[in-house]
């Protein structure tokens, strides 16, 4: 079981620093976008190229951080039918979620998907949009996306049997307590009180 809560380990630090480094993608999908509003209306300059590669950063922002809200236990769950029952029985609900939900979705999507990106790289897929780009990045993205959402939910299964065997806390807690808005909200407060003194 070692071994296995090492690869738990090491699966949460691969999509941990992919979570972290696609939000960085949500600040550079805004300043393309304000480039693009600004040379459109103060100089009538504009290209749909622009306007792709938003979807093309969103795409990767969306399904690539999919891993990593998992592991931020931040996916949309069934709390209110769950939190009747005990721990345990959350638990075993989620490992029964995990493979026989999760685990076949994950596999269904990359295998379907996978024909087509070699497909649109072999033909050079382009968008059928004036100055559009290349088709096959943004599909590479769903494979990608899926198959760090199915690893993480390896690491998770590993992690609730762990729980479930006495060797680890519960593993459903959320790693982080407060929201973004609450921990900005108390960086300001800080900052503004230490002004004052």
């Amino acid at each position: 079981m070692t071994a296995l809560l090492n690869l738990s380990r090491w699966i949460d630090r691969l999509n941990e620093w992919v979570g972290r480094s696609v939000a960085w993608l949500v600040l550079l999908a805004v300043v393309i976008s304000a480039v693009n509003a600004v040379s459109r209306k103060a100089f009538s300059l504009s290209s749909n190229a622009f306007l792709e590669i938003q979807w093309y950063l969103f795409a990767a922002v969306f399904l690539l951080a999919a891993g990593y809200t998992l592991l931020r236990q931040e996916h949309v769950k069934i709390d209110i039918v769950l939190g009747r029952f005990s721990k345990r029985t959350q638990i075993l609900v989620e490992c029964f979620g995990i493979v026989a939900f999760l685990f076949p979705f994950c596999w269904s999507v990359v295998s379907m998907v996978l024909p087509l990106v070699f497909k649109a790289y072999h033909t050079g897929e382009m968008s059928s949009s004036a100055s559009g780009l290349i088709r096959w990045p943004v599909y590479a993205l769903v494979p990608v996306g899926f198959s760090l959402l199915g690893v993480q939910g390896v690491s998770e299964l590993i992690k609730r049997i762990a729980f479930l065997r006495g060797l680890i806390d519960d593993p459903t807690r959320k790693q982080q307590e407060k929201t973004p808005e609450e921990e900005l909200a108390e960086a300001i407060r800080a900052q503004a009180e230490g002004a004052a003194r």
